[in-house]
């Protein structure tokens, strides 16, 4: 018997055969799989493009579309569901969506903890924020896994910087 998200796939997808719709069991789930990836490629490409064309509310449904895709089939790769967090996270940040946007570059420094980006983007709203420490642990950890990240060296000083200002200042 097909599940419903089967049935719902392969009736959506116009390019499979009668065969492939009917025997869903042997070899056929595999195909769905792999249209499946390759939706999902497509969908991140269309996301990139839309992001690059500065269409932000589209690329954000994209990417979000992407994400919640990847959560169900939890077949994505690391590198490019991290990118899609940090990506919707770069939106939410432009919009001055602080919390929101911390909760994508979290999630993509959990997904893919080699990733440098989300913990600048990160850290740059916690600076943004006041919150130092957290600054600087995430300028620290952006540089530790690329040490040429030049503007996670210029903030990670700044951030120090006004850190010693603010506890000179007596707060």
């Amino acid at each position: 018997m097909k599940s419903d998200w089967t049935s719902s796939y392969l009736t959506s997808h116009p390019q499979l055969t009668k065969h492939d719709q009917t025997n869903v069991h042997g070899l056929q789930p595999l195909t769905v799989v792999r249209l499946m990836e390759e939706d999902n490629s497509q969908i991140l490409e269309n996301a990139h493009s839309e992001f690059k064309r500065k269409n932000f509310k589209q690329a954000e449904e994209l990417y979000t579309k992407f994400i919640s895709s990847c959560l169900q089939s939890r077949g994505c790769d690391a590198g490019n569901l991290a990118t899609a967090y940090n990506n919707r996270g770069q939106i939410k940040y432009l919009r001055v969506d602080f919390h929101e946007a911390v909760e994508d570059y979290t999630c993509a420094v959990e997904t893919d903890s080699q990733f440098e980006t989300p913990f600048y983007n990160r850290g740059l709203i916690h600076y943004r924020l006041g919150f130092f420490d957290d600054a600087k642990s995430d300028f620290q950890q952006a540089l530790k896994l690329n040490p040429d990240f030049e503007d996670a060296k210029v903030s990670l000083q700044q951030t120090l910087l006004d850190q010693q200002h603010k506890i000179n200042r007596g707060y």
